[in-house]
C-alpha cells in the first residue's frame, strides 16, 4: 500500500516538475540546468507536504530529524537530476534534445528516493 500511495505523490510531483522544466528548457526561456532547479524546487516542496502528510504517514516519529533528512534526500535527488540533464543534453556530452533527461527522471530517479524515504526518511 505504501508502495502505490508513494507511487502516486511521486506521480504528482514528477509531474509538476515537468509542467515546471519542459517549458522553460523547450522554449529556450532558460537553459536546461536552471530550469532543472526551478522543477526541482515546486517538486520538493510538494513532494514534502505530499510525502509526509500522505505517502509515508506514521513513519518517522522525529518531525525535525525526518525533515532534515527528507531535505537531504531531496537534494540528492536534484543532483541525480542534474546529473541526467548534463549528461544528455550537455553539450559537452550527449547534446541530445530537451527531453531526453525526462526519461531518466521519470523511470529512475524515483525508485532511489523511494528506496531512501522509506529506509531513512521515514523509516
Amino acid at each position: 500500500m505504501q508502495l502505490f500511495r508513494f507511487a502516486i505523490a511521486g506521480g504528482i510531483t514528477t509531474a509538476l516538475y515537468t509542467i515546471v522544466y519542459s517549458p522553460l528548457a523547450k522554449y529556450r526561456v532558460t537553459s536546461e540546468q536552471v530550469a532543472n532547479l526551478a522543477g526541482y524546487l515546486v517538486a520538493m516542496l510538494a513532494g514534502y507536504v505530499i510525502h509526509s502528510r500522505w505517502s509515508f504517514r506514521g513513519h518517522g516519529a522525529d518531525m525535525r530529524q525526518t525533515t532534515i533528512r527528507f531535505f537531504l534526500v531531496s537534494l540528492i535527488s536534484y543532483a541525480i537530476n542534474t546529473g541526467w540533464v548534463f549528461l544528455l543534453t550537455d553539450d559537452a556530452m550527449l547534446a541530445g534534445p530537451w527531453w531526453w533527461p525526462l526519461v531518466p527522471v521519470l523511470f529512475v530517479t524515483p525508485l532511489v528516493i523511494f528506496a531512501l524515504n522509506r529506509l531513512w526518511v521515514f523509516a
